[in-house]
């Protein structure tokens, strides 16, 4: 063979089997025994890898994977958690369908399905997710998808997804509880009755920011139209990132309960500081939802929210004096961040919209990552000190 030849060939195929740690399979297409072999893959009739679009092994590790962690039959990866959301959408929803999605919800979700999903004729109504009757008020037989955050990001808002999942099956409606503030080391949703879960797997499960990912979990029936939605509109989570992904897996439960038991300290800490009105967090006996979440909860996330006094101004003033702590918007990475949500996260809903959802100029949401608890108290203090002392000369000047 002449040199270009053996530079492509030679040696093209090797045994990974043995591998301790999996193989990352950075190919788009496989390779088939005959034509025969190839039609029948394509077809279904045959099973084995087609493209990676919508097959690629080390994609389907990641599924398995975290399909065994939800408790599920099956799992469907997407290139980002908006990306699972629709692809949830475009399985289950047509012109003249009716969405009703909790209040608190991701702002981006909500806008997915009012201004896209819109478009197409399909209807939203949001819904308060501690309020049982406005849930039972909302639900009709138009209703066909019920979407909730539990917790809610941000105020931490607990829905009672047991008595929801049976109020959405008696309208036959599905329903889809979006668990990316706890993970599944610290709820289940499918087993109170949720038909599909969705994550955003470059939080939590990443853990360290690196990548981007999606993850919809479920039964085989009830998340293969979601997977043909994968197949045809391609919103496929890459394997380098499903390969990081397995790997943030195997640390899940060691992080997910190191932040959560650090933002409890953090929380209890804060309801004591002065120039703080409010603390946000499940594990306070002093929030609203403490008791649900005591129920169908196993812990309380990393995530915490607080109002400063002096509004936006404040807390635009304690953000911007941390030290330690990351200006960001992600959540659940090892490093903490901290945002000020009504004008990242929750920008795009229209002012009045924000406000009912209790996203107010004053709040400052927390991610609580994996730096010594100790740390994290000291810059908050110094922020916190700097912020109101600024406060209180504004008020007094005036």
């Amino acid at each position: 063979m002449h040199p270009q030849t053996l530079a492509i060939r030679s040696n093209q195929y090797f045994d990974v089997a043995d591998s301790h740690c999996e193989p990352i399979a950075m190919t788009s297409a496989y390779t088939y025994e005959s034509a025969a072999a190839a039609a029948a893959r394509f077809t279904g009739r045959a099973p084995g890898n087609v493209y990676s679009r919508f097959t690629n092994p080390t994609v389907q590790a990641f599924e398995a994977r975290a399909a065994a962690l939800d408790g599920a039959e099956s799992g469907v990866a997407f290139a980002s958690g908006m990306a699972a959301i629709t692809g949830i959408g475009m399985a289950y929803l047509k012109q003249g369908d009716v969405v009703a999605c909790s209040r608190d919800v991701f702002g981006s979700t909500l806008g997915a399905f009012r201004n896209y999903f819109g478009g197409f004729g399909v209807e939203t109504r949001a819904v308060p997710l501690s309020n049982l009757a406005a849930w039972q008020a909302a639900l009709d037989e138009r209703v066909k998808l019920v979407f909730l955050e539990s917790p809610s990001n941000p105020l931490l808002d607990v829905g009672d997804i047991p008595r929801i999942a049976q109020m959405a099956h008696a309208v036959g409606a599905l329903l889809v509880v979006d668990n990316t503030l706890l993970s599944p080391m610290q709820q289940r949703p499918l087993r109170m009755g949720a038909d599909l879960v969705i994550q955003s797997a470059g939080k939590h499960i990443d853990g360290q920011g690196r990548c981007l990912g999606g993850l919809v979990t479920g039964s085989q029936e009830k998340t293969r139209p979601v997977r043909d939605t994968l197949r045809t509109l391609g919103a496929s989570l890459s394997p380098m990132a499903a390969w990081l992904l397995l790997k943030g897996l195997e640390t899940l439960d060691l992080r997910v309960e190191r932040a959560s038991r650090t933002a409890s300290r953090l929380a209890a800490w804060l309801e004591r500081q002065p120039g703080v009105q409010a603390v946000y967090h499940t594990s306070l006996p002093s929030h609203a939802a403490h008791q649900l979440a005591l129920r169908q909860q196993t812990g309380h996330g990393s995530v915490l929210s607080f109002r400063v006094a002096g509004g936006q101004e404040a807390a635009w003033q304690l953000i911007d004096a941390v030290r330690l702590i990351s200006i960001a918007t992600n959540i659940g990475d090892t490093r903490s961040m901290v945002t000020h949500p009504a004008s990242t996260t929750h920008c795009r809903l229209a002012t009045d919209e924000r406000l009912r959802a209790g996203i107010t100029d004053d709040l400052v949401r927390l991610s609580v990552g994996l730096e010594h608890e100790d740390d994290l108290m000291e810059d908050l203090e110094q922020a916190l000190a700097l912020c109101q002392g600024q406060y209180v000369e504004e008020r007094l000047a005036a």
